[in-house]
């Protein structure tokens, strides 16, 4: 079965993974790798016309609540993003409503939310809700777990960034959430295949650090 027609997002991972690994990272495997990965998440975006709808009508909301060109980049980049990973709902044909809580952290940036001293609570309070919600709904995917992660580094590394003076806070929290991403992109490159999820001992300190410039964000004048 080819590729681009694997239900199975992790089986059409390791797929890919596996002959850029036997290629030996050659140019022409590299390029087959994206053309090939291209091409199954169009084809699988396309399979689930009701998400691509309904992604595409939650960032059409953000997009009119957006002041700025850079606001209006991010969301253009979020939507470029999730709707390239629809397949990873996998058996499912519709974002969930732990889903939609996910990709709406993870654009907090483009919002006038985003900059307010509450923005961090806010994040991990969703971060928080929207696992609940999927487990409890029983709507746990592939789908929502990479855009946790998405939404998590992208939400955070901006906040560090844009509202945090110190710069040891910086720097310790971007080698922590740098870390998990790493270890599971080095892992996945030496065996040609899509490792599991880091476990909790990896991702402690990127929590314990959302912790410390969520309280700092909120308390600074």
């Amino acid at each position: 079965m080819p590729v681009s027609d694997l239900t199975d997002s992790r089986a059409a991972t390791n797929a890919l993974l596996g002959a850029l690994k036997q290629d030996r990272w050659r140019p022409h495997a590299v390029a087959r790798f994206l053309w090939q990965a291209a091409d199954r998440s169009v084809r699988q975006a396309a399979c689930r016309p009701r998400a691509l709808a309904q992604i595409t009508a939650l960032h059409g909301m953000l997009l009119a609540l957006t002041q700025t060109q850079e606001g209006r980049r991010w969301v253009a980049t979020s939507w470029t993003l999730g709707a390239l990973h629809l397949g990873l709902l996998e058996h499912r044909d519709r974002l969930s409503p732990a889903d939609a809580l996910t990709l709406l952290r993870g654009n907090l940036p483009a919002t006038t939310v985003g900059s307010s001293r509450f923005s961090g609570v806010l994040a991990i309070a969703s971060d928080l809700a929207d696992g609940h919600l999927a487990r409890h709904q029983a709507t746990v995917s592939p789908f929502g777990d990479y855009a946790d992660s998405f939404a998590d580094a992208a939400f955070w590394t901006w906040l560090v960034l844009r509202h945090e003076p110190s710069r040891a806070v910086r720097a310790a929290a971007i080698a922590a959430w740098a870390l998990p991403v790493a270890t599971v992109s080095a892992l996945a490159i030496s065996r040609g295949t899509m490792p599991e999820r880091p476990r909790p001992a990896l991702l402690g300190p990127a929590a314990a650090m959302q912790g410390i410039v969520a309280v700092r964000h909120l308390l600074r004048r």
